[in-house]
């Protein structure tokens, strides 16, 4: 039987979430309609589960989710992972804060000697600092935990975090495209 690790990504990320329908609500329906019918089983981390919580209105559904997905942590005390793993992600870190410091300083010179930075000089910053520091890295314990959960279980992990499926793939972790899911979901239910 094949396993899956959600992040929230497959209901957050519009362009993911669209595969199960045109509003939040509609998606998360017949994401549970697809896997009560689907020979697999899907575990989300109590972490992210949380996070979930936090961006969708999931009162009317929780009990519904929670019939269907596992909550389910990784457990982080038993499980090991390569130190080059950990090496190369502080090399990472190190070059991305670099990055994010050179970009600050470029549009600290381009202000000038100016009494202000002018408001849409501080947002494009901003912008560029937070693409140059975040994406494509795990930058969160939730993401961390579904990493470490998909590991444990041998699971296939399903994000469209480019973070998250980077630093799965180098640990040897099965990985599904979010925007996949749907029709993985319903062939297995065909099966």
């Amino acid at each position: 039987m094949r396993r899956f690790v959600l992040d929230t990504s497959v209901f957050t990320n519009p362009h993911v979430a669209a595969q199960f329908g045109e509003d939040s609500a509609q998606g998360l329906t017949t994401f549970l309609e697809l896997a009560r019918r689907c020979p697999a089983e899907f575990y989300m981390p109590l972490s992210v589960y949380e996070e979930f919580r936090g961006m969708r209105d999931l009162a009317e559904l929780a009990a519904d989710f929670e019939t269907v997905v596992w909550i389910r942590s990784p457990r982080r005390f038993s499980l090991t992972i390569p130190s080059d793993v950990l090496y190369e992600f502080i090399d990472e870190v190190r070059g991305r804060i670099d990055r994010g410091l050179r970009i600050a300083e470029e549009h600290t010179k381009r202000a000038g000697a100016a009494s202000g930075m002018p408001p849409a000089l501080i947002t494009q910053l901003r912008e560029r600092f937070r693409e140059a520091m975040r994406k494509g890295l795990v930058d969160s314990r939730e993401d961390v935990d579904a990493v470490l959960l998909a590991l444990e279980l041998d699971a296939e992990l399903v994000s469209a975090d480019e973070g998250m499926r980077k630093l799965g793939n180098r640990m040897g972790i099965k990985l599904l495209t979010a925007d996949y899911l749907r029709r993985v979901m319903e062939n297995l239910a065909r099966e």
